[in-house]
């Protein structure tokens, strides 16, 4: 039976994510867990994350999840959700600039909007950006199976990442302008969705997951 470890370090959807999984296969062995020991015999791992993101690495530091994490994607799938995702790379302009964990290259930073994205005095692309979007796949994946293309994603975010190489982009989202809301590089996955948010389609990249044998 196949584990999986979802990272609890104090800030994320845990129970959220893990009764999303749970419905999807109840044979799944699925944990809540910021053991060191335990999440090294689990065959996946999800980083789930919400809020200000030097607040999640001052979190994942503290027990030395950090590096466990990095040591983790090495060798094997890592699912990363929202500020899970954001983590995963180099850097974030948010909190005047945040060290993350560096194992995708690249950054973080904020929307921002010009003027003419007001429509009589009304803001029309709002920050946080808050709701459902459609989701374009840039490519094809194993974890984009059965998840047509332009599908809704739920989404709560400020921020979003920039990637430095395009082959790990392979999804985008436009809110004001395109951004990148999913990544992907060898056995890393991330989004900046929601899945357990987003009905149908995010159980689907949830099913796809499991079986994600990269």
């Amino acid at each position: 039976m196949k584990k999986i470890i979802i990272i609890n370090y104090g800030s994320g959807n845990v129970y959220s994510v893990a009764n999303a999984i749970s419905n999807i296969d109840k044979n799944i062995n699925i944990k809540i867990s910021k053991n060191i020991k335990e999440i090294r015999t689990a065959d996946k791992i999800i980083l789930p994350g919400q809020g200000a993101i030097s607040n999640c690495m001052k979190l994942l530091k503290k027990n030395d999840l950090h590096k466990e994490i990095i040591d983790f994607a090495k060798k094997k799938p890592l699912l990363g959700i929202c500020v899970g995702e954001q983590m995963l790379f180099d850097w974030s302009e948010e909190n005047n600039f945040t060290k993350c964990l560096g194992i995708l290259s690249g950054g973080v930073i904020r929307f921002k909007f010009k003027k003419n994205l007001y429509q009589k005095n009304k803001l029309i692309f709002k920050i946080p950006h808050i709701g459902w979007n459609t989701v374009i796949q840039k490519k094809k994946h194993f974890l984009w199976k059965n998840i047509k293309q332009n599908s809704y994603f739920y989404f709560v975010h400020s921020y979003y990442v920039k990637a430095n190489n395009n082959s790990d982009i392979i999804g985008e989202t436009f809110y004001g302008k395109k951004f990148i809301c999913a990544v992907v590089k060898n056995n890393i996955f991330g989004t900046q969705f929601h899945p357990e948010k987003s009905s149908f389609s995010g159980l689907q990249l949830y099913k796809n997951f499991i079986k994600w044998n990269p």
